[in-house]
């Protein structure tokens, strides 16, 4: 009886101890995934990008004037990224202009008006007026009706963790002044 006993107990430990494990890693997962808006990667700031497939045309810029490898890089670093819509509203021939080897320095110039030299969540932002990017200049962050603005761009999904840094996303390319 006493074996029999002492066999059912350690049987339920054992399941209990299985069932735990199962449930902390869920839990866990959960936690990383979900959020307000957030969620993280175990990527840098320019994978994360193009593995979400709604910035392909932001990752073609930053080939283009070179910035790759310092998005790439250690950071931390904010990004507002323009999704493939967003570069959609500017004029075909404005965008195929940027792209020219020619006009590097332009096309720099806007990109890293979308990056600020730190990790800023949206919490952060929200209580900002304003900020200077990596470009130099100041940058207006404001709430219209409810909804973060940076410049003349409405924040869309926002805190979007990477390993070095974070990315907001953004409705409108945002051009230095």
């Amino acid at each position: 009886m006493k074996t029999n006993i002492l066999a059912l107990s350690t049987s339920f430990c054992v399941a209990m101890l299985t069932c735990g494990i199962g449930f902390a890693q869920e839990v866990k997962s959960k936690a990383t995934t979900t959020g307000a808006n957030s969620s993280t990667s175990t990527k840098d700031i320019v994978d994360t990008a193009v593995a979400a497939g709604d910035f392909k045309t932001l990752a073609t810029a930053l080939k283009a004037a070179g910035l790759v490898e310092t998005l790439k890089g250690k950071g931390p670093f904010t990004v507002f990224a323009p999704t493939d819509a967003a570069f959609a509203k500017l004029p075909k021939e404005t965008l195929a202009d940027l792209l020219k080897p020619a006009n590097k320095a332009k096309l720099t110039k806007i990109l890293t008006y979308h990056v600020l030299p730190k990790k800023e969540l949206g919490a952060d932002l929200a209580k900002m007026k304003m900020t200077v990017t990596v470009e130099g200049s100041d940058l207006q962050i404001s709430d219209k009706n409810g909804k973060l603005m940076v410049g003349k761009a409405h924040v869309g999904k926002s805190d979007i963790m990477c390993t070095n840094g974070v990315i907001h996303v953004v409705d409108t390319v945002l051009m230095p002044e």
